[in-house]
């Protein structure tokens, strides 16, 4: 079969791949849409290590087309939701009552780019298909579900980590599809005040639809000294859905005393996270510093799915730009590398 991904570190493209087969739980699906991710272009640029002849991708709704001998839900000609997190639940990991993530190790149920080939190719496989797989709705598009396998349950797993509460102040550092469903999910959980920092025009305009209040830009000063002017002191909540080591001392210098900082960003491997002992009251501040993966599975997705058919959200309005077909994966892949202005998200509509 062919797939799209990375043949080496820098080097992306088509690859040629056995297809592969469903074991007694799982289930082989063909994609019908795809969303390009940065986490997928971060690993091309080698920030999952030497990766070579890997096909990316994480985000997708398939088409069910082999189902292994103990699968009872699913069955071939089914249209399903993807969660980019699927967990092997006879982990004990799986059991742990913060997150589902981490099955038999750090990330571990991150199946997709960190130890299988991904969703960008004619096939692909879903471990334990019972429980990970979600059927399609009716009366929501695929392109709002596609939505909810990443960057919904990542932004809103942001908002948990939070513990957001009814009229608090929350901060959302980073404004692109992650952290404009985090700016969502802060005001379904009641924040009073949602500033969203950030400077892209069109992210600018969907974050304010979404429910931010205030929007800081860092043309118009340093991020940190205006968040602790206009609040008198500093946000209950910080969400960091981008940026770099800079960003997470920042994160901790506007968060006011018993506050939560929440990281769902991925930092490279080359940063130390640091920052001067008084940000953090020399240890008696009572500010919780927080971050982690999001859990997957079905009922994880099926909840997010309940959101959109029920009106609670739209997350279409971070695709910003479609194509047709499956060869325009490349042209897809490769925006979401550059990230033009205009970017927020791309998706792929498959017609096969």
């Amino acid at each position: 079969m062919k797939g799209y991904g990375m043949i080496s570190v820098g080097n992306p493209g088509w690859l040629e791949k056995d297809r592969p087969e469903a074991g007694p739980l799982d289930a082989v699906l063909r994609p019908l849409a795809l969303a390009p991710c940065s986490s997928d272009t971060h690993a091309m640029h080698g920030g999952s290590g030497d990766k070579k002849n890997t096909i990316l991708g994480h985000e997708a709704i398939g088409e069910v087309v082999e189902v292994g001998s103990l699968v009872t839900k699913f069955k071939p000609g089914d249209v399903v939701v993807v969660p980019c997190c699927t967990p092997d639940w006879e982990q004990l990991g799986v059991q742990n009552p913060r997150s589902n993530a981490h099955d038999s190790h750090l990330m571990g149920s991150f199946k997709f780019l960190s130890q299988k080939d991904g969703t960008m190719a004619e096939f692909f496989h879903v471990n334990n298909a019972d429980a990970n797989l979600v059927l399609l709705p009716d009366g929501v598009s695929m392109e709002a579900a596609l939505m909810t396998v990443d960057m919904m349950s990542t932004g809103f797993h942001g908002v948990e980590l939070a513990d957001i509460e009814f009229g608090d102040t929350v901060v959302v550092i980073g404004i692109g599809p992650v952290g404009l469903m985090a700016v969502a999910g802060a005001k379904l959980k009641g924040a009073g005040r949602i500033i969203a920092v950030g400077t892209r025009p069109n992210c600018v305009k969907i974050a304010r639809e979404y429910g931010a209040t205030d929007i800081v830009s860092y043309k118009d000063g340093d991020i940190v000294e205006q968040i602790v002017k206009m609040t008198g002191g500093g946000a209950d909540k910080v969400i960091i859905a981008g940026g770099n080591q800079d960003t997470f001392t920042g994160a901790i210098a506007m968060t006011r005393e018993c506050g939560i900082i929440s990281n769902v960003n991925f930092f490279d491997v080359s940063e130390t996270l640091s920052f001067p002992a008084y940000l953090w009251g020399l240890g008696m501040s009572n500010k919780d510093i927080r971050g982690g993966f999001c859990p997957g599975g079905a009922r994880r997705i099926t909840r997010m799915l309940e959101m959109i058919k029920n009106g609670r959200i739209d997350p279409e309005k971070l695709i910003t730009h479609r194509f047709e077909g499956f060869e325009a994966v490349e042209e897809a892949f490769l925006l979401m590398d550059e990230k033009p202005k205009d970017l927020i998200k791309p998706v792929v509509i498959i017609n096969w």
